[in-house]
Formats: structure tokens, C-alpha cells, sequence
């Protein structure tokens, strides 16, 4: 298998587990407008991120899929048959893998009747398909499609189908799930994944993803249990966390159901609590006079409740502090600018004590004439 078939199928089924959730929407091909998927663009767009490839039709891709969104694409190429026909296997190829190439399809798909009336016709288009795919690296899957014959729907017919597919060269195949389905797993050489089928109750739908997995199943391809859930990506999701995430049933339901009653929060409700909480800090901030003065004014309250009895105090600071602190920064410049201002502040108070002391050295004087008047009555006592 060369590198190129190789990247591509890696790219459909995840090789750090071998599995992959691939999202049917081609089935406007043989349906028509089907109930939810009138408008495929508005389908496909909220949900196609959470899968790991897209299955669909030329048409479609090139219509109503977002090409700046990388999703792995599975290209139908065949058709020719609907569903008011008499037939539903009288397909044929309808799409060259030139225009595959020309899409960036990653892999290729057709379906395959086998029983059916055209058995015949839809085994060599699949043999056909698989030469020209394997020259430019392209993967082929094949749909085992039972058309309105449910009751085929068993481990034996499948497995025949399965094993068919896989020996023309198909290097995946998809397929219905079935009672001792490990039966149709153990006997096709191939990765297989199982059709979602008709639209199911979810917790069904989740049910049979869950019991294909532990089958052996590579994925799944679900289409109508998905987009025609009345909670899509909340249905995709469980989906995603069976097939990657090991969840078993009654966890991937409770999170369908945690995920279904948060979307219509997470649109609306969610986005408006985001705003509330902007506009809580927004409202309290003006109270306190900008952004940047929000900490100062934080501390301050826990003196604000005595600060009724300092606001005249704080009125000549207050006025500078609505200002945004510049007055609190100018007497800094002044400070730095005027040097000497601040000594003559400083000595002011330093010359006064050194006038009191003036009149201490004039009273020192005052005893010298007393000592002088004893020397001389020393002198007539001699």
C-alpha cells in the first residue's frame, strides 16, 4: 500500500485507535430533499466539525461545503436510480475520478446489490473503480446497500456481501448492523463501518453505535439518527465519545442529555450571562472612578464606612484623586524640579530654634559684671 493511500485512510480512521466517525449526507441522490436536509448547508455546517470525514456528493461538496473547514471528504461517485424507481440498484460510476481529484476527495464510494437485480452491474463498476482509484492513491469504499429488502439484513448475507466487496479490492466497506455481527467483522479482511439506517430513538442510535464498537467495528456513518435528531451536535457528540472515547451506553445518553439541555443555553442564555458579567465591573467601576484607580479605591473602602467622618479630611485629596492622581504626581515633578523650595520649607522651622537660642548667650554677659565687682573688694581687704 503506497504512502498516499495510506495518509488518506489515516485521515478517515484515526490511527491512534483505528476508528472514525464519518457523517452521511448524501442521500439527496436517490431522496431527494429529504426531511432535514432541505437546505444542506444549513445542515452540515453546525455539525461537520465533530466529524472525522464527510460523506457526500459532488454537488453538495461544492455547494454547501465551507472549503476553508479541512474535513476529510468520501465522494459518492455512483447513482442513477431513486427512490419512486423500479430499482434502487441500477446504478452506474457518475463521477469521474478526475472531478474526485479536482474536489480533494480523500476517499471514493459506490454501492453494491448483491441478490439484487443488478448485482451484476454494481460488482464490476466496483472492480472498475478500484483500478483507476489505485492509480492515483485514492481509497474505495463500498457500500453493501440492501435497497428495500430489510429482511436481508443478517449476519450470513452480510458477511457474503462484506467479504465480496473486499475481495474486488474495496479497502473499506460499510454495512448494516446485525444480530452476531462479530461474525461479519471476523470475516471481511477490511476495516468495516456500520450504516446508521433510518432515523431511531437516540438512546437507540447510540445503542447500536455502542454495540458495532464492541463488535469490532472500525466507526460508524450516520446520517438521519444525527441531523434529524432534534439535538444534532449534542447527538454527533455521544456519538464521537463512544467511537473515541470508550463510553458505554448509559454514559454517552447522559451526555446526549446533559448536552442537549445545554445548547439552547450555550446560544442564548450563555451568551447573555457573558455579558452580565462584563457589565458588573463596568457598572461598579464608574462608582469608583476609573480602571486604574479601581485598587486605591478598593483599600479605601474598608475605611469607607468611617470615612464619613474624614471626608472633610479627604475633600482636598479627593478632588485630585477624581482627577486620576495627576495632582498627586505634579508636586512629585514640583518636588524634583524645585529642590529648593523643599530646604527653605525644611530649614524654616530650622531657623526658628536657632533664634530662641539668641537670647541665651545675651543673658551670659549679665554675670560678668557681677565676678568683676568682688575682684576689687578682694583687694581692699589685701
Amino acid at each position: 500500500m503506497d504512502y498516499g493511500l495510506k495518509s488518506r485512510i489515516a485521515s478517515i480512521l484515526k490511527p491512534n485507535n483505528g476508528r472514525g466517525v464519518m457523517l452521511a449526507v448524501d442521500h439527496g441522490y436517490f431522496l431527494g430533499p429529504t426531511e432535514k436536509l432541505e437546505v444542506p448547508k444549513r445542515t452540515i455546517a453546525p455539525i461537520v466539525r465533530y466529524c472525522d470525514s464527510l460523506m457526500v456528493t459532488r454537488g453538495v461538496v461544492r455547494s454547501s461545503v465551507d472549503p476553508n473547514f479541512p474535513v476529510p471528504i468520501v465522494l459518492r461517485v455512483s447513482g442513477g436510480s431513486s427512490i419512486i424507481g423500479e430499482d434502487l440498484s441500477n446504478e452506474e460510476i457518475t463521477t469521474s475520478i478526475k472531478d474526485a481529484i479536482r474536489i480533494n476527495a480523500t476517499a471514493v464510494t459506490m454501492s453494491i446489490f448483491v441478490g439484487a437485480k443488478y448485482e451484476h452491474k454494481s460488482l464490476v463498476s466496483l472492480g472498475h473503480l478500484v483500478n483507476e482509484a489505485e492509480e492515483y492513491g485514492l481509497p474505495v469504499l463500498a457500500v453493501t446497500a440492501v435497497g428495500k429488502e430489510l429482511a436481508k439484513r443478517d449476519a450470513r448475507y452480510l458477511s457474503l456481501s462484506c467479504r465480496i466487496a473486499a475481495e474486488f479490492g474495496a479497502h473499506m466497506v460499510k454495512t448494516y448492523y446485525c444480530d452476531d455481527f462479530q461474525k461479519v467483522v471476523n470475516s471481511c479482511p477490511v476495516p468495516i463501518i456500520v450504516a446508521g439506517g433510518p432515523k431511531l430513538p437516540e438512546r437507540d442510535a447510540l445503542a447500536l453505535t455502542y454495540n458495532s464498537i464492541k463488535a469490532g467495528a472500525a466507526g460508524v456513518d450516520m446520517g438521519r439518527n444525527i441531523w434529524q435528531s432534534q439535538y444534532p451536535v449534542a447527538m454527533i457528540r455521544a456519538v464521537r465519545a463512544i467511537v473515541h472515547s470508550n463510553y458505554n451506553l448509559d454514559q454517552a445518553y447522559k451526555l446526549f442529555q446533559q448536552l442537549a439541555k445545554g445548547q439552547p443555553e450555550q446560544q442564548s442564555r450563555g451568551n447573555f450571562n457573558q455579558n452580565r458579567n462584563q457589565n458588573r465591573p463596568q457598572g461598579n467601576r464608574p462608582n469608583q472612578q476609573r480602571p486604574n484607580q479601581s485598587k486605591p479605591n478598593s483599600q479605601r473602602p474598608n475605611q469607607g464606612k468611617p470615612q464619613q467622618g474624614q471626608r472633610p479630611q479627604n475633600r482636598p485629596q479627593g478632588k485630585p484623586q477624581q482627577k486620576g492622581q495627576r495632582p498627586q504626581q505634579r508636586p512629585q515633578q514640583k518636588q524634583q524640579n524645585r529642590p529648593n523650595q523643599k530646604p527653605q520649607n525644611q530649614n524654616k522651622p530650622q531657623n526658628k530654634p536657632q533664634q530662641k537660642p539668641q537670647p541665651k548667650p545675651a543673658q551670659t554677659p549679665k554675670p560678668s559684671p557681677q565676678a568683676a565687682t568682688p575682684a576689687p573688694a578682694e583687694q581692699k581687704t589685701q
